[in-house]
């Protein structure tokens, strides 16, 4: 997705990690339509389109709080949410709410994602460790343009 409107607090919007997990989103959304759960009100539904929202908004969020650290941490989260969504998802399969062809879909994406994040992760993990980023990510020292 190209954004419309860029700023380097928008950087986030073309993560492939980040356009990877809206993506997810999608998927699970019509897996639960298709199941005749897509009421995002009840119940199973809410909770696991609140999870699979919350993947992409931790990625922004950690992208968007400007420090290494908290990027590393907000990204971690995204992993946790990724492993929620998962056993979430098995819990359907399993009780035959979703068949498997449809939990199949879902899990060589969720994988994929999952790992694409976790390359991110360690990629970040290692830039830091050797003092290749620094913790702050600081603006460039031009003028503001608008």
């Amino acid at each position: 997705m190209k954004p419309k409107r860029e700023n380097t607090n928008r950087g986030y919007l073309r993560l492939d990690v980040w356009n990877d997990a809206m993506e997810l989103h999608r998927i699970v959304t019509s897996i639960l339509g298709k199941a005749g759960l897509g009421d995002p009100s009840g119940y199973p539904s809410q909770q696991i389109l609140e999870v699979t929202i919350s993947v992409p908004s931790n990625i922004a969020e950690g992208y968007c709080r400007r420090s290494a650290g908290e990027y590393l941490y907000f990204l971690n989260v995204a992993l946790g949410s990724l492993g929620e969504l998962l056993t979430r998802m098995t819990g359907l399969r399993e009780n035959a709410l979703i068949d498997e062809d449809a939990f199949e879909w879902f899990d060589g994406f969720h994988f994929k994602l999952e790992n694409d994040l976790l390359a991110l992760i360690k990629t970040l993990e290692v830039k830091r460790r050797d003092d290749a980023w620094e913790d702050d990510l600081r603006e460039p020292r031009e003028p503001y343009i608008h």
